[in-house]
């Protein structure tokens, strides 16, 4: 599981509201796109200096800024007094530990999400922190991470589709819609790598397959930390009363929140079997035991009579019949073949081996 990147130093002696990135340059470089747009008119673009944003904050067009990197506080912080962001909201997109939330500031609406994706190569879940600032005509979306999910989403705006006929309300439920759509792709991959170590418990179960289960369930508890509270951030923004959410809006979102559920209940089903793996491991390194112990058993059961036999005529007084017989030592291997055979002939009608 690939967490997060950036964290928030929050000192006891800093004021509420001051950002800076743990840990790394403050002048790290960071991507800014913009999209202008109505049913008439489109424009995307790629800025360089923050101040080309500006313009845009009072246009009657819809205006989507998307950020990606924090690797910079103080262009970001820029922008925040451009759009009149709260100092503490700027805190909160730079602290990439937040769980999901909303939060209705009257003139905006801030969004705080995670962003699942699937690392093919390294077979892991990286999550990302996005947010989202939803205005009167724009929004403005920070993300951790260059690159994104969104593709979708512009090339929809970019084909003049239903999407340019809205606000920036519609475009952030499309934004939420594509995270969470997402969200079953990263499903499925993590349900083939569920049904791979059920399997791989049920053939061969190793102390490899252990640290997988464990490995496996911590990130189950983080991935769950990470989806509960979207269900609860989608319900509060479809139940919103800010004018910012138009009601034509909300039904698109009560769909996003049934595709929620949906993941969270997929998300628990694989929580519980990884939770049943552990007595499967625990099962099979019993019935592997068993095994072990019935084998050594049949072998101990085998050789008691043999020892018998063998320490009969081992003990070399003088008066013993056998022991000047010239076939004696023929006859007594004989028997002890006849006593293996039948014993091993018992045990298979009894179906121990």
């Amino acid at each position: 599981m690939s967490r997060h990147r950036h964290k928030l130093i929050k000192n006891v002696n800093q004021p509420p509201g001051a950002l800076h990135v743990n840990g790394e340059p403050a002048d790290l470089p960071v991507q800014i796109t913009v999209i202008d747009y109505d049913d008439t008119h489109f424009q995307e673009k790629k800025v360089d200096q923050i101040s080309e944003c500006f313009p845009f904050r009072d246009t009657e067009t819809v205006t989507w800024i998307n950020v990606d990197g924090l690797g910079n506080p103080k262009l970001i912080e820029d922008l925040g007094k451009c759009f009149t962001i709260h100092p503490l909201i700027l805190e909160d997109i730079f602290n990439t530990g937040q769980r999901p939330k909303m939060e209705d500031l009257g003139e905006y609406i801030y969004l705080n999400l995670k962003m699942l994706t699937y690392i093919i190569q390294e077979k892991e879940i990286k999550i990302e922190h996005i947010s989202m600032v939803i205005g009167k005509n724009f929004l403005i979306s920070f993300q951790e991470d260059i690159g994104d999910i969104f593709d979708p989403v512009r090339e929809r705006i970019r084909k003049d589709g239903r999407i340019r006929k809205f606000g920036p309300d519609y475009l952030a439920y499309a934004l939420i819609d594509a995270i969470v759509d997402n969200y079953f792709a990263v499903m499925e991959k993590l349900e083939d790598q569920v049904e791979d170590l059920e399997e791989e418990l049920v053939i061969s179960p190793t102390q490899e397959s252990l640290q997988k289960i464990n490995r496996l369930k911590k990130d189950m508890i983080f991935l769950r930390k990470s989806v509960w509270p979207l269900r609860e951030m989608i319900n509060n923004l479809e139940r919103s009363e800010s004018p910012l959410i138009k009601e034509s809006t909300k039904i698109y979102l009560r769909d996003v929140y049934d595709h929620t559920i949906q993941v969270i209940d997929t998300l628990e089903t694989f929580r519980d079997m990884v939770s049943g793996m552990i007595d499967i491991y625990l099962s099979g390194l019993s019935y592997k035991m068993n095994e072990i112990m019935k084998v050594l058993t049949l072998i101990a059961t085998i050789f008691i009579p043999l020892t018998f036999v063998v320490g009969l005529y081992g003990m070399n007084f003088k008066n013993m019949p056998e022991i000047e017989w010239e076939f004696g030592y023929y006859s007594v291997l004989i028997v002890m073949v006849i006593m293996v055979v039948g014993m091993l002939t018992y045990f298979r009608r009894k179906k121990w081996i």
